[in-house]
């Protein structure tokens, strides 16, 4: 079955739809998604408007870059402490 990507715009009205008495088995029918889907979206999207989702989405993706960017530089960090540990400069000779 071919996956579909909808747009905060789309997932937003479609839950609005739910919320303004349209049965969940039509709308999930209509617009051609799993009851599980329309669920994930409610319980993530549930009472938000478009904008606030694109920007919770974007902080999500910020926060992810910030947490890949602290990780590089704890691997950096740990790789500089084994070095120092080694620390082949003071060897005798």
């Amino acid at each position: 079955m071919k996956r579909k990507r909808f747009s905060i715009e789309q997932i937003v009205a479609v839950l609005r739809q739910a919320e303004l008495g349209m049965p969940v088995a039509d709308v999930i029918r209509q617009v051609g998604i799993s009851e599980q889907t329309f669920y994930r979206w409610k319980k993530q999207y549930a009472g938000m408007q478009s904008d606030q989702v694109r920007e919770l989405k974007q902080l999500q993706e910020e926060n992810a870059r910030l947490k890949k960017l602290v990780a590089d530089q704890a691997l950096d960090i740990q790789v500089l402490k084994e070095i120092g540990a080694k620390n082949v400069w003071s060897a005798p000779r």
